[in-house]
């Protein structure tokens, strides 16, 4: 039962990444670009933690909690260049 709704969460998430990287290439400002951009990590750092749990390898959490600093740092960067501060 459990299996099955992670399969079903799965298929969600990636076709939420998939709709996602559409407005990615089809965003008309940058502002919009970066927003798909987080919520493809965002969708990403869960499929990860999908897939560590269905595998039984907790390993995979640590790389999810690496991709989601790295993630967040990335965004904050962006955002100071797009504010003219950094």
């Amino acid at each position: 039962m459990v299996n099955t709704i992670l399969t079903i969460a799965l298929a969600i998430i990636i076709l939420s990444i998939a709709i996602t990287m559409i407005r990615f290439v089809i965003g008309k400002t940058v502002i919009d670009r970066i927003i798909a951009f987080d919520i493809m990590t965002i969708a990403s750092i869960s499929m990860i933690a999908i897939i560590a749990q269905q595998a039984g390898r907790i390993i995979y959490l640590d790389i999810a909690i690496v991709y989601g600093l790295l993630s967040f740092l990335a965004v904050i960067i962006i955002a100071k260049y797009l504010e003219k501060s950094l």
